[in-house]
Protein backbone atom coordinates (compact mmCIF):
# COMPACT_ATOMS: atom_id res chain seq x y z
CA UNK A 1 0.00 0.00 0.00
CA UNK A 2 1.30 3.41 -0.80
CA UNK A 3 2.49 5.57 2.08
CA UNK A 4 -0.08 8.26 1.25
CA UNK A 5 -3.08 5.92 1.21
CA UNK A 6 -4.53 4.68 4.46
CA UNK A 7 -7.83 2.85 4.88
CA UNK A 8 -10.86 4.81 6.08
CA UNK A 9 -11.56 4.83 9.83
CA UNK A 10 -12.55 1.51 11.36
CA UNK A 11 -10.81 -0.71 8.81
CA UNK A 12 -8.22 -3.19 10.13
CA UNK A 13 -5.83 -5.46 8.29
CA UNK A 14 -7.12 -8.96 7.50
CA UNK A 15 -4.59 -11.53 8.71
CA UNK A 16 -2.52 -13.43 6.18
CA UNK A 17 -2.40 -17.21 5.94
CA UNK A 18 -6.02 -17.57 4.80
CA UNK A 19 -5.30 -19.31 1.51
CA UNK A 20 -6.30 -17.64 -1.75
CA UNK A 21 -7.50 -14.57 0.14
CA UNK A 22 -3.84 -13.62 0.53
CA UNK A 23 -3.83 -12.65 -3.17
CA UNK A 24 -5.68 -9.47 -2.22
CA UNK A 25 -3.22 -8.42 0.49
CA UNK A 26 -3.01 -5.94 1.91
CA UNK A 27 -6.73 -6.47 2.50
CA UNK A 28 -8.76 -4.61 5.13
CA UNK A 29 -12.13 -5.14 6.81
CA UNK A 30 -14.52 -3.14 8.92
CA UNK A 31 -17.13 -4.86 11.05
CA UNK A 32 -19.11 -2.10 12.70
CA UNK A 33 -22.37 -2.10 10.78
CA UNK A 34 -24.93 -4.72 9.83
CA UNK A 35 -22.57 -6.37 7.32
CA UNK A 36 -18.78 -6.59 7.11
CA UNK A 37 -17.06 -4.34 4.56
CA UNK A 38 -13.77 -5.07 2.84
CA UNK A 39 -11.35 -2.78 1.05
CA UNK A 40 -7.98 -2.59 -0.62
CA UNK A 41 -5.72 -0.12 -2.33
CA UNK A 42 -5.22 -1.17 -5.95
CA UNK A 43 -1.53 -2.02 -6.19
CA UNK A 44 0.81 -3.87 -8.53
CA UNK A 45 -0.34 -7.45 -7.72
CA UNK A 46 -3.97 -6.47 -8.46
CA UNK A 47 -3.32 -4.98 -11.91
CA UNK A 48 -4.00 -6.47 -15.33
CA UNK A 49 -1.95 -5.79 -18.48
CA UNK A 50 -3.88 -2.55 -19.03
CA UNK A 51 -2.76 -1.19 -15.67
CA UNK A 52 -6.18 -1.30 -13.97
CA UNK A 53 -7.56 -3.62 -11.30
CA UNK A 54 -7.94 -7.11 -12.78
CA UNK A 55 -11.47 -8.52 -12.91
CA UNK A 56 -10.29 -11.58 -11.01
CA UNK A 57 -9.20 -9.38 -8.09
CA UNK A 58 -12.62 -7.69 -8.12
CA UNK A 59 -14.36 -11.08 -8.24
CA UNK A 60 -12.28 -12.32 -5.33
CA UNK A 61 -13.17 -9.23 -3.31
CA UNK A 62 -16.86 -9.73 -4.19
CA UNK A 63 -16.74 -13.42 -3.23
CA UNK A 64 -15.10 -12.75 0.14
CA UNK A 65 -17.55 -9.93 0.86
CA UNK A 66 -20.65 -11.88 -0.10
CA UNK A 67 -19.65 -15.07 1.75
CA UNK A 68 -18.81 -13.00 4.83
CA UNK A 69 -22.23 -11.33 4.62
CA UNK A 70 -23.89 -14.75 4.46
CA UNK A 71 -21.86 -16.04 7.42
CA UNK A 72 -22.66 -12.92 9.44
CA UNK A 73 -26.40 -13.25 8.73
CA UNK A 74 -26.32 -16.97 9.55
CA UNK A 75 -24.36 -16.32 12.76
CA UNK A 76 -21.75 -18.91 11.86
CA UNK A 77 -18.06 -19.09 11.26
CA UNK A 78 -17.90 -22.25 9.12
CA UNK A 79 -17.16 -21.73 5.45
CA UNK A 80 -20.01 -21.20 3.01
CA UNK A 81 -18.95 -22.54 -0.40
CA UNK A 82 -19.83 -20.41 -3.41
CA UNK A 83 -22.47 -21.96 -5.67
CA UNK A 84 -22.73 -19.02 -8.06
CA UNK A 85 -21.19 -15.56 -8.26
CA UNK A 86 -22.14 -12.95 -10.86
CA UNK A 87 -20.18 -9.73 -11.20
CA UNK A 88 -21.00 -6.79 -13.45
CA UNK A 89 -17.93 -4.65 -14.12
CA UNK A 90 -19.03 -1.02 -14.35
CA UNK A 91 -15.81 1.03 -14.22
CA UNK A 92 -12.08 0.53 -13.77
CA UNK A 93 -10.36 0.53 -10.40
CA UNK A 94 -7.11 2.42 -10.96
CA UNK A 95 -3.70 2.02 -9.35
CA UNK A 96 -3.56 3.70 -5.96
CA UNK A 97 -7.35 3.93 -5.53
CA UNK A 98 -9.18 2.66 -2.46
CA UNK A 99 -11.84 0.11 -3.49
CA UNK A 100 -14.43 -0.88 -0.92
CA UNK A 101 -17.13 -3.54 -0.94
CA UNK A 102 -20.46 -3.25 0.80
CA UNK A 103 -23.46 -5.55 1.09
CA UNK A 104 -26.92 -4.38 0.03
CA UNK A 105 -28.98 -7.48 0.72
CA UNK A 106 -28.73 -10.92 2.32
CA UNK A 107 -31.43 -13.58 2.27
CA UNK A 108 -31.11 -16.97 4.00
CA UNK A 109 -32.96 -20.16 3.21
CA UNK A 110 -32.59 -23.59 4.79
CA UNK A 111 -29.40 -24.59 2.94
CA UNK A 112 -28.60 -21.54 0.79
CA UNK A 113 -27.77 -17.90 1.30
CA UNK A 114 -28.16 -15.16 -1.29
CA UNK A 115 -26.21 -11.92 -1.20
CA UNK A 116 -25.97 -8.77 -3.32
CA UNK A 117 -23.57 -5.87 -3.01
CA UNK A 118 -21.29 -3.38 -4.70
CA UNK A 119 -17.63 -2.40 -4.97
CA UNK A 120 -17.05 1.33 -5.08
CA UNK A 121 -14.04 3.55 -5.67
CA UNK A 122 -13.42 7.30 -5.54
CA UNK A 123 -15.29 7.77 -8.83
CA UNK A 124 -18.32 5.75 -7.75
CA UNK A 125 -19.52 2.29 -8.71
CA UNK A 126 -16.80 -0.10 -9.96
CA UNK A 127 -18.74 -3.38 -9.84
CA UNK A 128 -21.93 -4.92 -8.55
CA UNK A 129 -22.26 -8.54 -7.53
CA UNK A 130 -24.68 -11.19 -6.37
CA UNK A 131 -24.01 -14.70 -5.23
CA UNK A 132 -25.50 -17.93 -3.96
CA UNK A 133 -23.75 -19.79 -1.16
CA UNK A 134 -24.24 -23.22 0.35
CA UNK A 135 -24.93 -23.35 4.09
CA UNK A 136 -23.60 -26.72 5.27
CA UNK A 137 -25.10 -28.37 8.33
CA UNK A 138 -21.63 -29.04 9.76
CA UNK A 139 -18.67 -26.97 10.97
CA UNK A 140 -17.00 -26.95 7.56
CA UNK A 141 -14.11 -28.69 5.90
CA UNK A 142 -11.25 -26.31 6.69
CA UNK A 143 -8.12 -28.46 7.08
CA UNK A 144 -5.56 -25.78 7.95
CA UNK A 145 -4.63 -24.43 11.35
CA UNK A 146 -7.29 -22.47 13.20
CA UNK A 147 -6.57 -18.73 12.98
CA UNK A 148 -8.32 -15.76 14.49
CA UNK A 149 -9.97 -14.01 11.57
CA UNK A 150 -12.73 -12.68 13.76
CA UNK A 151 -15.02 -15.28 12.23
CA UNK A 152 -15.60 -12.94 9.31
CA UNK A 153 -13.78 -15.07 6.75
CA UNK A 154 -15.28 -18.37 7.88
CA UNK A 155 -12.42 -19.33 10.19
CA UNK A 156 -13.19 -19.88 13.83
CA UNK A 157 -11.25 -17.85 16.39
CA UNK A 158 -8.84 -19.76 18.63
CA UNK A 159 -10.53 -21.77 21.37
CA UNK A 160 -14.07 -21.47 19.98
CA UNK A 161 -14.55 -25.11 18.94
Amino acid sequence: MSEAMTPPPGFEAVPTGLGFTDNLQPLFRRVDGQWPEFGLVVSEPHLNMMGVCHGAALMCLADISAASGINTAAGKTAGSPTINLAVDFIAAGKRGEWLQSSIDHVSLRRRFGFCAGVIEGPGGLVARFNGTFYLPDHKGVWKGPVRDAGGVLGVEPEGSS
